[in-house]
């Protein structure tokens, strides 16, 4: 009976564990991919002409915004996660997008594109705070604990009562403790321990600034 508690447990825990890795990946390279458009937005707005300037100061203000040290993604409440203040960092140049006036076709065509990559911006800011609200599945996460402490009482209970047996259970308990602390903290990667980098926005700044 417990082999098969046993079982339950690992099939469970593989699951929790792909699930949070899953949703840490797909969050880690919505960041990448938001550095990336920042980029990509910025260069469109160069080869636009001279006229964008004050677009690209925005565009980069935006950028720098989210850097900040007070807001850094190294807190649980980055920018891009709250409603008002991803609206005012994306806002600023996508008005200023729409407000230029195109002079030949290259330009409405260069236009259309940077409109395009702006609301991919956007989108991708509202997916973060859409992402922040997914809970812990806290219901199979209470069963599996249920499972686990069921599975140590019979090991307590039927193995002998020595030093070896102790200190077996607990480096045991041990490691299930922190595969179940891994899955809680990668789904919580802007504020937990296992954070998402802001490298790519580094990056990406960097070469706004050039």
């Amino acid at each position: 009976m417990m082999g098969l508690v046993a079982t339950t447990v690992a099939v469970a825990l593989g699951l929790l564990i792909s699930s949070a890795k899953t949703f840490y990946d797909t969050q880690n390279n919505a960041v990448t991919q938001l550095a990336a458009n920042y980029i990509l937005l910025d260069r469109i707005l160069t080869y636009y002409g001279p006229e964008t300037s004050d677009t690209r100061s925005a565009l980069r203000n935006g950028l720098a915004h989210l850097l900040e040290t007070d807001v850094s993604l190294r807190r649980s409440d980055p920018p891009f996660l709250d409603v008002e203040s991803g609206s005012r960092t994306g806002g600023s140049f996508l008005t200023k997008i729409l407000e230029l006036s195109p002079k030949d076709e290259n330009q409405r065509s260069l236009k259309a594109q940077a409109l395009s990559v702006a609301f991919q911006l956007g989108e991708t800011r509202w997916l973060f705070f859409g992402q922040n609200t997914v809970p812990v599945p806290s219901l199979l996460l209470a069963m599996l604990i249920g499972w686990l402490i069921l599975l140590f009482l019979s090991f307590g209970t039927f193995a002998p009562r020595n030093l070896m047996v102790l200190i077996g259970l607990l480096v045991a308990a041990l490691a299930v403790s922190g595969a179940i602390f891994l899955i809680a903290e990668m789904y919580r990667p802007q504020g937990g321990l296992i954070r998402i980098s802001d490298a790519p926005f580094r990056a990406a700044l960097s070469q706004l600034s050039q």
